[in-house]
């Protein structure tokens, strides 16, 4: 070889040479700045690539009646969900994805594109919408385990139960007031996928006792039922707006049943109003009407200015106070107290009221829970209306003791009447009996509370037997009366206020509340029928309402019936032995 081949040999390989280590310097140079300068930054996105970060919620609490029937239960559904980047073709993935779960076509080609790490497509799923997205085969996508809140008995007591939402947290009633003790712990884990998003490992995320706590309710599906259907019934045949029923226990306060007609189905509140939504039994306030002289009763008995033989003039139907004319549906004269309450007087009613005087009625009706809340266990709960006595007019003070001026909830009502069959103590009412485990264990109880004494038990016995004349022939209570049990209760029909604040032309409150059985009542039943058409006197539309759902809750319950009194003999001998008739 001659020398001049040697050199261009030579001067080609140091080229080479030059050129492979400045190359592989330049490699060095570059892999040194981004391992050790932007390595943070670079571990974390190539760790977006492959690891995705889900919260899951242990399962929610199940509501129970109190016979421990299932009235909320949580099921296991799947939601689906996808990381953009994995989809190849997101055209096709939306057009198939859109056709099986309904949903906007567009929209989800718009989530699919997006650069989001990750999307919903859909939650909550059915299972077999589920299996025909998996048969798609769609790279990318997430199966994601969750729960779905289920009401097996669909409308009954929707309103006391309440419903969630879609992260299963409580929107209305129980769910929502209890919902710190129903809700499952919330926990966070991450999920490792290759390339094509199939997962090959991912965090322990166990978390013990993770479920949500378990309510034991103080209604009765049965008795809710009974109520709901009665209710029903009633509200169709008089071509009513809606219409309420309360059951309750007198001495104790535990509520059995709370029906609302119309109904709506918590599995799809989305479907209703949402005027429907709420317990209107605690929400709404309305006048009470003629179910309010048992109070001013109370109160005049009370103060002892009066006796249940006390005679007043009913002045043959109309009594003028200033410019305003209080009127009676039927010409009454003397009538006694008693005889006033059976026959619903209203001049009367306001004859021994004004004797009684403002202050003394006043703090009567506030210590029968009158214009405060009765504080239940659930949201939303109104105190009603109750202005101060100071500043009642002589006109005010006489329409508000027969249920005009005055408004109160039908909680209100019910609780207060309960107090008179418990012989004159206030209870608090409630709905939840007790909190358990998910292996049933007892967290906690709820026992019935003494809010106070409201009347003396002479008092309420005496009101208990007044009440009972108004269910007897002759009273405006007959409708409400059953064959084997004696009851005391009382009508009420009061003309709704318009939006003008006078009252409407044609729209009335039809109401009945009372107990059963007189001598040792187990139940207070309260009806209220909202602006019916057919008829409007409580004695008619609200009295057999509350006589089917009485009697059904009584056989239901399997309380022996004992033989009824004729009071209209006796004349309340005992309780008032002695005392002396008086005329006004």
């Amino acid at each position: 070889m001659i020398p001049v081949e040697k050199k261009q040999i030579r001067f080609r390989a140091i080229i080479v040479g030059t050129f492979f280590s400045l190359f592989f310097t330049i490699i060095g140079a570059k892999a040194v700045y981004l391992q050790i300068f932007h390595s943070p930054i670079l571990s974390k996105k190539a760790e977006n690539q492959y690891k995705a970060s889900y919260k899951s919620s242990g399962k929610r609490g199940t509501i129970y009646d109190k016979k421990l029937r299932e009235m909320a239960v949580s099921i296991d559904v799947t939601s689906i969900a996808a990381k953009p980047q994995l989809i190849k073709n997101t055209k096709v993935a939306a057009k198939s994805l859109a056709k099986t779960l309904i949903i906007n076509r567009n929209i989800l080609a718009r989530k699919l594109s997006s650069n989001k790490q990750f999307v919903w497509i859909k939650r909550k799923v059915s299972p077999k919408k589920e299996d025909v997205v998996r048969n798609l085969k769609i790279a990318g996508l997430d199966f994601i385990p969750e729960h779905k809140r289920f009401y097996p008995n669909k409308t009954l007591a929707a309103q006391i139960i309440g419903f969630t939402g879609m992260d299963d947290q409580g929107l209305e009633g129980v769910e929502f007031y209890y919902n710190n003790y129903l809700s499952g712990t919330v926990a966070k884990f991450s999920v490792l996928r290759d390339a094509l998003g199939r997962v090959f490992n991912s965090e322990n995320m166990t978390v013990l006792d993770s479920s949500g706590k378990n309510l034991v309710l103080t209604i009765d599906s049965t008795i809710q039922f009974i109520a709901e259907k009665a209710l029903e019934e009633a509200v169709k045949n008089f071509l009513a707006k809606s219409g309420i029923a309360i059951v309750m226990v007198p001495n104790t306060g535990a509520v059995l049943a709370l029906a609302h007609y119309p109904f709506f189905n918590p599995n799809a509140f989305n479907d209703f109003s949402q005027e429907l939504w709420r317990n209107r039994i605690l929400t709404d306030s309305f006048e009470p009407g003629s179910t309010m002289k048992i109070f001013s009763a109370a109160a005049a008995i009370e103060s002892g200015t009066s006796s249940p033989n006390s005679i007043f003039y009913c002045e043959n139907g109309a009594y003028r106070i200033g410019r305003q004319v209080i009127r009676d549906t039927h010409e009454y004269g003397w009538l006694s107290l008693q005889q006033i309450i059976k026959y619903s007087s209203n001049i009367g009613t306001v004859k021994f009221s004004t004797i009684t005087g403002p202050e003394f009625l006043y703090k009567t009706l506030r210590n029968f829970g009158f214009g405060s809340k009765t504080g239940i266990d659930s949201s939303g709960e109104t105190s009603g209306s109750l202005t101060p006595y100071i500043q009642w007019t002589k006109i005010d003070a006489g329409t508000i003791s027969f249920g005009q001026g005055i408004s109160v909830s039908a909680l209100q009502l019910i609780t207060a009447t309960s107090a008179i069959a418990n012989k004159g103590i206030l209870m608090k009412p409630y709905v939840v009996q007790a909190i358990t485990d998910q292996k049933g264990r007892l967290i906690k109880s709820f026992r019935p509370k003494r809010v106070r004494r409201a009347i003396s038990e002479k008092t309420a016995s005496i009101l208990n037997r007044i009440m009972q004349t108004v269910t007897i022939e002759g009273g405006t209570g007959v409708n409400a009366a059953l064959e084997e049990y004696s009851v005391s209760g009382k009508t009420g029909t009061a003309q709704k206020i318009g939006e003008n604040g006078t009252y409407a032309s044609g729209k009335y409150v039809s109401s009945f509340v009372g107990f059963v059985p007189t001598e040792r009542p187990k139940i207070s039943v309260l009806v209220v029928i909202d602006e019916p058409k057919r008829q409007h006197y409580g004695s008619i539309v609200a009295a057999p309402v509350f006589r089917k759902i009485a009697q059904k809750t009584l056989d239901y319950m399997d309380i022996s019936p004992k033989s009824k009194t004729d009071w209209l003999n006796v004349s309340l001998r005992g309780e008032i032995r002695g005392s002396n008739s008086q005329t006004y």
